[in-house]
């Protein structure tokens, strides 16, 4: 890809939004790549179509023609909901219209503007204010869920993490199942899980990470040894970890 950049949304959407992005593919040059678990589900604009990006729970091959420029807007996780009407668990590894969410009329109206905008820095805003439009019929978030996501985001519970978040928010632990699949896509397990893995990422992809060796960067990101780290990699993103952070450094 020649380029991608991420950008810090509206600040009426931060609450629910991590960022709006650009990712542009080189002309006359091919391209393949795996988009990797981050607990997050995305509005992605390729130009014709608008799509809703699941959360996913393994890599997801692509392969976009070359030439081609995405604009996406991605929503914190437990948040999409609130904006999609839709449980998440109903879209886990799927990628859908999103005129199947918001009706043909709504998502043909985005895709209009989207169309009009004369560059891709223009159509991230566009896509915020299809949200900001919509926020006041939004029903709220979910309370319980985000604090789950603010205690995992933080570092990993461990094990026993659903009996310890449950017990510490004084719920049932089939309840906390079943109020984090519904927001963010799966249970507090796998969501620990895959935001333990995006630790490991951030933290390759930094120089200090350079310096560290995989048992020494599996210990910080929170993983029992450096096998831990393996075995997720490579359930997270097919890759063993010291190709998966060459590849993203």
């Amino acid at each position: 890809m020649s380029r991608y950049e991420e950008f810090a949304p509206h600040a009426a959407l931060a609450e629910h939004v991590a960022c709006t992005w650009v990712g542009a593919i080189d002309d006359h040059v091919g391209y393949t790549d795996r988009v990797l678990p981050d607990g997050c589900l995305d509005i992605v604009w390729d130009g014709v179509r608008l799509q809703v990006a699941g959360p996913d729970t393994g890599p997801v091959p692509i392969a976009p023609r070359p030439g081609l420029t995405f604009v996406g807007i991605r929503f914190r996780p437990g948040r999409a909901p609130v904006h999609l009407g839709l449980s998440a668990a109903e879209l886990v590894d799927l990628r859908v219209s999103l005129a199947d969410l918001w009706g043909a009329g709504p998502a043909g109206a985005l895709a209009e503007r989207l169309v009009a905008a004369t560059t891709a820095e223009a159509a991230t805003h566009i896509h915020e204010r299809a949200l900001l439009e919509r926020l006041p019929d939004a029903q709220p978030a979910d309370p319980l869920v985000a604090t789950v996501v603010d205690t995992l985001t933080r570092g990993s519970a461990g094990a026993g993490i659903v009996a310890t978040l449950a017990r510490r928010l004084d719920v049932s632990e089939r309840h906390l199942h079943r109020r984090c699949t519904a927001a963010v896509g799966y249970g507090p397990k796998t969501l620990d899980r895959i935001l333990r893995f995006r630790r490991a990422l951030g933290m390759a992809g930094h120089a200090a990470g350079d310096r560290l060796g995989l048992a020494a960067l599996a210990a910080h990101a929170g993983y029992a040894d450096q096998a831990h780290l393996t075995r997720e990699c490579g359930r997270l993103a097919g890759l063993h970890p010291s190709d998966l952070f060459k590849t993203r450094s």
